[in-house]
């Protein structure tokens, strides 16, 4: 399944967040994130050689975010950019989190 060709679909009122389950099987169509340990989240960080080089990726993620209309928790220090997704509309993971995490890894 090659997540990264997919596009970001808005989730309907009343949608289910994946189940642990679900999650975990769709985890491993991505590489190297983590979900947390209630599986509402994922995250992955990501190392520079310096600050600007975390900023234009960071900024590169913001792109993707905006023509997918998903957007992630991002935090920037010196070096390395933490990235942190969730369905927020739906208070846990969706599709739509792996989608965005697999087009993210593309432009590492």
């Amino acid at each position: 399944m090659d997540l990264a060709q997919k596009k970001c679909v808005a989730c309907e009122g009343g949608a289910q967040p994946m189940t642990p389950m679900e999650a975990e099987a769709m985890l491993t169509h991505v590489k190297d994130w983590s979900l947390a340990s209630d599986t509402k989240t994922m995250t992955k960080q990501f190392t520079f050689k310096n600050f600007k080089d975390a900023m234009e990726f960071a900024n590169k993620i913001g792109d993707i975010a905006e023509a997918e209309g998903h957007h992630p928790d991002l935090s920037i220090g010196w070096g390395r950019v933490a990235v942190v997704l969730s369905t927020h509309a739906i208070g846990g993971l969706s599709e739509n989190d792996f989608i965005l995490a697999a087009k993210i890894d593309k432009i590492v």
